[in-house]
């Protein structure tokens, strides 16, 4: 697995520094999160290395999602929660701390007070029409 030395996540993949793991197999590592949101909040790696979901290999990104629907049916058993949120965050402005690749299993209550979810407010349709255009023109596959 390539890892990056001085990345933290790195170093729990490779048992430097420990954690309270959840689930591990050869792709993927499941651990508690130490700073929670709320309790039950775990998080889930791939062992290879990848900033971010534009950086990690597809079998990286492929083994970090199977294995947090593994944990997340695992949390809400546990848990008994009304809900969860998966959160995977891309670059500082969108809130990511640490650059390796990462899945945030949150479980939620109702009217717990975490200020995740938005107003629905209806956009511009042409506006939201012209920009799926330019987004489609830019997919490769």
């Amino acid at each position: 697995m390539h890892a990056v030395s001085d990345c933290i996540f790195c170093k729990i993949v490779a048992g430097e520094i420990p954690c309270f793991k959840l689930y591990e197999n050869e792709e993927s590592l499941a651990f508690m999160d130490i700073n929670p949101v709320s309790s039950g909040h775990c998080l889930i790696v791939p062992k290879q290395h990848g900033a971010d979901l534009l950086a990690i290999s597809d079998a990286g990104l492929c083994a970090a999602a199977c294995t947090a629907k593994k944990v997340a049916r695992a949390v809400k058993a546990t848990l008994d929660t009304r809900g969860l949120n998966l959160l995977q965050c891309n670059g500082e402005a969108a809130g990511q701390s640490v650059l390796h690749f990462h899945i945030h299993i949150i479980p939620r209550e109702m009217d717990d007070g975490m200020a995740m979810n938005w107003d629905i407010v209806p956009g511009d349709m042409a506006a939201i029409g012209v920009l799926a255009e330019q987004i489609r023109n830019n997919i490769e596959d």
